[in-house]
């Protein structure tokens, strides 16, 4: 079973990516923005998802994506990491994150991140 350590050895993977704990909780970042938080059940984690397509996510797959009433407003959807089918699936939704929070100079100095691509540069 996927679990939040496996969140965790593949944020650390991608380029820049750091561990900083925020809220009690651990939260990764990228040339300081946040991508990824792991609250403290360690049952879901949270991730970048800009509030258009985070409606067609939810309502595609709402087992396995879903938003607490307090981050409504936010840009932010969580993940339950029981839902999901395996690692890449994983690896796919924290590259997309990575790439939303990444600066420009990051993106570009790493074509091969991108979802669905096989492992991190």
């Amino acid at each position: 079973m996927i679990n939040a350590e496996d969140v965790r050895r593949i944020a650390l993977s991608l380029p820049e990516t750091v561990e900083k704990e925020a809220w009690r909780m651990p939260t990764f970042r990228v040339a300081g923005k946040m991508y990824i938080t792991v609250p403290d059940d360690q049952t879901s984690f949270a991730v970048r998802c800009p509030r258009h397509e985070r409606a067609e996510l939810i309502a595609a797959e709402p087992e396995k994506f879903w938003v607490p009433p307090h981050e409504a407003a936010s840009a932010w959807v969580r993940v339950r990491l029981a839902a999901l089918e395996d690692l890449t699936e994983l690896r796919d939704i924290l590259v997309d994150s990575w790439c939303q929070a990444a600066p420009d100079r990051l993106t570009e100095a790493h074509p091969g991140l991108r979802p669905g691509s096989p492992a991190a540069d």
